[in-house]
């Protein structure tokens, strides 16, 4: 795992330098946290990593992921648990630019590769929008997830590392509509701070 996420980070340099690859910061522990869970088995049965944004906490905005199990590789990323305020941040940015989000999903490299967005969502468009928005479908999302499961053996092979960066490549437009209007609300927030200091 530490050697791909070297070779990630310096791909990265060339494709996507906002996004970090560090074993400090992508690697997941090999513990499971047990305190809350029935299966107290210590250990996962998987390895993994993710790889955030520059500047956001490693499970703040939108990011890359990939893991390594027995019966699966995963390979994806997207926004899993927003923080609520980073969530309305973003419905207001979707609320304008929800042609500009379709255009990516839709294009037919991430339809071939990547299939469609998925997550949980909400019943009904949330308040503040209205219930006939045309981008109602992504309004209505509380997670913003995409990505491609392919067959264990492919990890031991000279196919697993293209096919983790052409994934990333092809996701990377996604990702960097999420975390636009996540930036956004971070830096406004960071400028507060420092002019209340």
């Amino acid at each position: 795992m530490n050697t791909l996420i070297d070779a990630l980070a310096a791909d990265f340099e060339n494709f996507a330098p906002e996004m970090v690859a560090s074993p400090k910061a992508s690697a997941y522990r090999i513990y499971r946290d047990t305190r809350f869970s029935k299966n107290k088995a210590p250990y996962k049965t998987h390895v993994a990593a993710v790889f955030p944004r520059q500047g956001l906490g490693k499970h703040e905005g939108a990011g890359f992921y990939v893991h390594i199990a027995c019966d699966e590789v995963l390979v994806g990323g997207g926004l899993y648990m927003p923080l609520p305020e980073d969530l309305v941040a973003l419905r207001s940015h979707i609320s304008g630019n929800w042609g500009q989000l379709r255009t990516i999903v839709k294009s037919p490299s991430f339809r071939r590769l990547l299939g469609d967005i998925n997550g949980e969502q909400l019943v009904r468009v949330p308040r503040g929008f209205a219930a006939d928005h045309p981008g109602a479908d992504y309004l209505r999302m509380k997670q913003f997830l995409a990505g491609r499961t392919l067959d264990p053996k492919v990890a031991t092979t000279a196919k697993f590392y293209p096919l983790v960066v052409e994934t990333f490549r092809t996701m990377l437009p996604f990702i960097r509509f999420l975390n636009e209007p996540i930036v956004r609300r971070h830096r406004i927030r960071e400028r507060q701070e420092q002019m209340l200091r």
